[in-house]
Order: structure tokens, then C-alpha cells, then sequence
């Protein structure tokens, strides 16, 4: 169940990213709201990856945490944010989540 806790709290990281950089293109109440958004998801993604931590090593939870984080955060950029997507990029992106996968099966 921790393992699922760590995902869900790597999605809710990403939302986190995604509502901020919402946030940065809106301005007035709309901005407000996904302030409110952003502050939910980093709650969210906290808790979760405080519920993970009670049986996973610290430093895995986080390496994997911080893994989803970053590739989403890097898919979300290119799918919704028209940031580019070379190939070097894309190869960097499967060594970090080809890295996380092996985190998990290395962890106790």
C-alpha cells in the first residue's frame, strides 16, 4: 500500500507543478484559484508521501517522489506548455524513470 501512497502523492506533485504554471499564465480571480489548487495538491502530495514513508526507506520514497514529480512535471510541460521534446530529452526522461522503476525493486 505504500508503493501506491508514493504514486499518488508523485500525481499530485505534478499538479502541483501544472496549477502553478496555470497560475503564472492567469491573472485576478482565476490566478487565485489555482493558487488554491496548487496548495491543495502540495497538501495532498505531503500527506501521501508521509503515509508512504511509515514502511519505505526515506531516501527511496523520495528519490521515487521526486522521479514521477519530475517526469510528469516534463510531460505535462511538453503536452500542455508547448515546451520542446528532443530526442535527448526523451531519452533522458526514460534513464529517470527506467532509475525509479529499478528504486523499487531494490527497496525493502
Amino acid at each position: 500500500m505504500s508503493w501506491i501512497f508514493v504514486l499518488i502523492a508523485g500525481a499530485f506533485e505534478i499538479g502541483c507543478t501544472f496549477c502553478m504554471a496555470k497560475a503564472r499564465q492567469s491573472s485576478g480571480t482565476e490566478m487565485n484559484y489555482w493558487y488554491v489548487l496548487f496548495a491543495v495538491c502540495l497538501m495532498t502530495s505531503m500527506f501521501m508521501l508521509d503515509r508512504a514513508l511509515k514502511t519505505i526507506p526515506i531516501g527511496t520514497a523520495y528519490a521515487v517522489w521526486t522521479g514521477i514529480g519530475a517526469v510528469g512535471t516534463v510531460i505535462v510541460g511538453i503536452l500542455f506548455f508547448k515546451e520542446p521534446s528532443s530526442f535527448l530529452r526523451i531519452l533522458f526522461i526514460v534513464t529517470l524513470i527506467s532509475s525509479v522503476i529499478g528504486l523499487k525493486f531494490v527497496s525493502h
